[in-house]
C-alpha cells in the first residue's frame, strides 16, 4: 500500500470518527474502489489527503464528471423514455442546464475523470425508472454542490463559492420537477438536505446506485460517451441565465 493511500484512508477514516468502528471499516473499505474510480489512485501524498479533505480542486473535478453524468442521463432519458409533454420538456431543459455546468466547470479548471459513464438499462426502462434516477442524482448533487459552498469559502473563494450555490438551486428545481412528475409534492423541503460531508461520498453514492465512472457499474446497463451525447442535446430557447454571476 502507498503513502497516498494510506494519508487518503486515514483522512476518511478521521472524516467519519463519531460513527461506529463498523461503519468506519465499512466507509474506509470502500475508498480503493472509490478512489480508483475517479483515478484519484496516482495521486501524490499529499493530493490524497487533500482529496479526502474536500479541496477545491477535487470538488471541481468530481462536479464536472457528475455533469458529464447528468448530461447523458437527460439528454437520452428525453430520447428513449416516454415522457408527458410538461416533463419531458422540463428534462430537455435540465439536459441543457446540465450540459451548460458542465462547461463553466470546465471553465474554471474544473477536470471530469471520465467522459464514458455506465448507465444501468432500468434507468431508460420507463418513466418512473428515469424520474426516480434523477431524484436520487439530483439529491446527491445538491449535497455536493453545498460541500463546494462550504470549501470555496473557506478557500477564499467567494465567486466560486456563489456558482456552487447557484449550481445547487438548479439542481434543486431539477429534483423538484421530477418528484413533482411522479405525483408527488415537489417543494417537500424547507432546506435542502446535507447529509454527507466529505466530496467522495457524492462517487460512493452514485456508483451504489449502479453507475460506472469509466467501468461497468453493478447493474445491468451500457456506456455511454459525454462527446458523442452531448451532440444530441436540447438547446430549448426557455432556458435563461446562462452564466453564473
Amino acid at each position: 500500500m502507498t503513502h497516498a493511500h494510506n494519508f487518503a484512508y486515514e483522512a476518511i477514516d478521521n472524516e467519519y470518527a463519531a460513527e461506529s468502528a463498523s461503519t468506519r471499516r465499512k466507509f474506509v473499505g470502500g475508498a480503493a474502489a472509490t478512489l480508483g474510480g475517479m483515478g484519484l489512485l496516482g495521486f501524490t501524498a499529499l493530493e490524497a489527503k487533500a482529496a479526502a479533505k474536500n479541496d477545491p480542486q477535487t470538488i471541481l473535478n468530481v462536479a464536472a464528471t457528475a455533469e458529464v453524468l447528468a448530461t447523458i442521463v437527460n439528454t437520452v432519458g428525453g430520447e428513449r423514455v416516454s415522457l408527458d409533454a410538461v416533463t419531458k420538456a422540463n428534462v430537455e431543459a435540465a439536459a441543457y442546464e446540465e450540459l451548460v455546468h458542465y462547461k463553466v466547470l470546465r471553465s474554471i479548471g474544473g477536470r471530469p475523470a471520465t467522459k464514458k459513464i455506465w448507465v444501468p438499462d432500468a434507468v431508460f426502462a420507463s418513466s418512473t425508472g428515469l424520474l426516480s434516477t434523477l431524484v436520487k442524482g439530483d439529491q446527491i448533487f445538491i449535497n455536493a454542490y453545498l460541500i463546494g459552498v462550504t470549501a470555496f469559502a473557506e478557500a477564499g473563494k467567494a465567486k466560486f463559492a456563489r456558482f456552487a450555490a447557484e449550481f445547487m438551486g438548479a439542481e434543486a428545481v431539477h429534483r423538484a420537477l421530477a418528484r413533482q412528475s411522479l405525483g408527488q409534492l415537489g417543494n417537500d423541503r424547507a432546506f435542502m438536505r446535507y447529509t454527507f460531508t466529505g466530496i467522495n461520498a457524492a462517487v460512493r453514492n452514485l456508483q451504489d446506485a449502479g453507475i460506472g465512472f469509466g467501468k461497468e457499474g453493478a447493474s445491468p446497463g451500457a456506456f455511454y460517451d459525454f462527446n458523442e451525447v452531448q451532440k444530441r442535446t436540447p438547446k430549448p430557447g426557455a432556458v435563461n441565465t446562462l452564466k453564473p454571476r
